[in-house]
């Protein structure tokens, strides 16, 4: 059995304590969180200890952290599970500093701790159907990955303010997913932006319409575009094309279900927030982790792509400031 400490018990760690109770071979013991309200509420549901931080980290109950509390404190957390020998899963970001994740690296390799950068778009069924079927050669050796990703609506101007920005924030998910699918990392990187949905988010230094061209050293294209609105939902396709053909994965409805009357056909929007349409992969990149740490496998993603995801979105934001393209060579800019 393997035992979980969950630290913080908000919307992200109440999908992973929902997930874990689920899984058999593991289980939450412990939970912490900065506001006792959630903790407790988790606590209850999980059958968990409440506790603080610091003493989560260093129980004998605890065999591994899922940390899901705010950014700016994996750092600590991940330098102290590392020390108390508990295997990690942290969510994205792992820092907002790829000099910081780098910190993070040699703590969690000196002390040989299994862990788990959070990239759960990795473990959608669809997107992971896609990618094994590129690595199977279904359509030849890839040429053109195009990324499309579009919120339903932008989220407050107090979280914008701290989020590291769009690149950093949004777009990451989609920079790993481009090394995912692409099979090899970009060497250049090239970003333009604009806020035209909210113009408060242009005044606080961030955009909310980007897109970006990642090119690798054989020259293979990558195009990714975020938008932070959707009027039609939670926007999130994929397509490669390849030597021999073309990949693609679509959106995922509410329903399947499709009318056609005289108007012509209709079918179901999209499903309108990410935790619903990233539900499933949510599941299998905890029940991924939980297998991995249980027989001693080797993880993927580990804590070098949260570095290398970083580093993209660092070079996609310095592009865009700057409005030229900017290189990257081995994991730095």
């Amino acid at each position: 059995m393997l035992n979980i400490g969950l630290l913080g018990c908000g919307r992200i760690g109440q999908v992973h304590g929902r997930t874990i109770s689920q899984i058999d071979g593991a289980r939450v013991t412990a939970v912490a969180d900065a506001f006792e309200a959630p903790a407790m509420a988790l606590a209850e549901k999980t059958g968990a200890k409440v506790m603080v931080a610091v003493e989560l980290i260093a129980h004998a109950d605890v065999d591994a952290v899922v940390i899901g509390t705010p950014t700016d404190t994996h750092y600590d957390l991940i330098h102290a599970a590392a020390a108390e020998g508990k295997a990690i899963f942290c969510e994205k970001p792992v820092d907002m500093s790829a000099d910081r994740i780098r910190e993070c690296i040699t703590a969690v390799e000196a002390a040989g701790v299994p862990f788990m950068t959070a990239f759960n778009r990795r473990f959608d069924p669809n997107f992971a159907n896609l990618q094994s079927r590129i690595v199977a050669g279904e359509i030849g050796g890839v040429e053109i990955v195009t990324i499309q990703s579009r919120d339903p609506s932008p989220p407050p101007i107090s979280y914008i303010k701290s989020s590291g920005g769009l690149f950093r924030d949004m777009m990451i998910h989609d920079l790993d997913m481009a090394r995912f699918l692409l099979g090899e990392d970009p060497v250049m990187v090239y970003a333009v932006g604009a806020s035209l949905v909210d113009a408060e988010i242009g005044e606080v230094g961030d955009v909310d319409t980007a897109a970006v061209t990642l090119t690798t050293k054989s020259g293979k294209i990558c195009q990714i575009t975020n938008s932070r609105r959707a009027s039609y939902g939670y926007d999130q396709r994929i397509e490669v094309h390849g030597a021999k053909g073309m990949l693609r994965a679509e959106n995922v409805l509410e329903s399947t279900v499709e009318i056609a009357t005289e108007a012509g056909f209709q079918r179901a929007p999209a499903q309108h927030f990410f935790l619903e349409r990233y539900d499933a992969a949510y599941r299998a990149e905890m029940t991924y982790f939980v297998d991995a740490v249980t027989n001693h496998k080797r993880i993927m993603p580990g804590i070098v792509d949260g570095l290398r995801a970083q580093v993209l979105a660092d070079a996609a934001a310095q592009s865009y400031e700057q409005g030229v393209p900017v290189r990257v060579d081995n994991g730095t800019v």
